[in-house]
C-alpha cells in the first residue's frame, strides 16, 4: 500500500509504503458503525436527572373529592398524569451508558477506518508540520496555503508551538496516534500524518 506524501507547501512528492494489515484493510461499515458509536456513549457522562412523584413539589391533600363531581379520581397532585407530577421511571445520574468493544475489534475498526481514509484520498503523510511560534494566525496560513480546512493532524511529536497555534482552529486538531480517535477520523476531511506517526500507527495496529 502506498500513501501520498505532501511537503509544506501541499504539493505531492514521492509515495510512501504503508503496511497493507492497516492500510489495505477491507471496508467494515457495521464495525466501523459500532466503535464509532461506543466511543460517543463511553464519552457520555451520567448526569441527566428526573424527579419522581417523591420529588415533585407537590401536596398530598385530596385535591377534590372521591364521588360526586364528574372528574376523574385523583389521589394527590403529584400523579403523573398531571402536569408538574412526578416521572413513573425518572432517569437518574447513575445511569450507565457505556458499551463495551474488545481489543480486536477496535483495532479492525480503527484500520478498516485508516484503510477507507488512504482510498478516498483522505489521508496524506507529511515529513513533518511545525510552526515557528504558537500563533494561530501562522498555523492558520499554512494549512490554507496546503488547501486544508478540516483536518486531523496526527503527529509522533506533539510540539508546544504547533499544539498551541491550533487551540483555536474549529475545524483542526492535532493528536498523537495513540489518541487518534474513531470518532475524529470520521469527522474531519483531510487526516494529516508525519513519518514518525505512521511508524507508530503501524507498529500499534500492525
Amino acid at each position: 500500500m502506498e500513501l501520498k506524501l505532501l511537503n509544506e507547501q501541499g504539493q505531492a512528492g514521492a509515495a510512501v509504503a504503508a503496511a497493507d494489515t492497516v492500510f489495505g484493510r477491507d471496508y467494515n461499515e457495521a464495525l466501523i458503525h459500532q466503535i464509532v458509536v461506543a466511543y460517543a456513549a463511553n464519552a457520555r457522562s451520567g448526569n441527566r436527572k428526573q424527579k419522581d412523584r417523591e420529588e415533585v413539589s407537590h401536596t398530598t391533600k385530596k385535591p377534590w373529592r372521591q364521588k360526586g363531581t364528574g372528574r376523574a379520581r385523583a389521589g394527590m397532585s403529584s400523579s403523573p398524569l398531571w402536569r408538574g407530577g412526578g416521572r413513573i421511571f425518572p432517569n437518574s445520574p447513575e445511569e450507565n451508558f457505556s458499551h463495551k468493544v474488545n481489543k480486536k475489534m477496535f483495532r479492525a475498526g480503527i484500520c478498516s477506518i485508516l484503510s477507507q481514509l488512504a482510498r478516498e484520498d483522505r489521508l496524506s503523510v507529511i515529513e513533518n508540520l511545525s510552526v515557528e511560534a504558537p500563533k494561530t494566525k501562522l498555523l492558520s496560513q499554512k494549512l490554507q496555503g496546503m488547501g486544508l480546512d478540516s483536518v486531523l493532524v496526527i503527529t509522533d511529536n506533539l510540539d508546544e508551538n504547533l499544539l498551541l497555534a491550533s487551540r483555536n482552529l474549529p475545524n483542526v486538531l492535532v493528536v498523537e496516534p495513540k489518541h487518534a480517535d474513531p470518532m475524529s477520523l470520521v469527522f474531519y476531511k483531510k487526516v494529516l500524518v508525519t513519518k514518525g506517526a505512521l511508524a507508530k500507527i503501524e507498529e500499534m495496529y500492525a
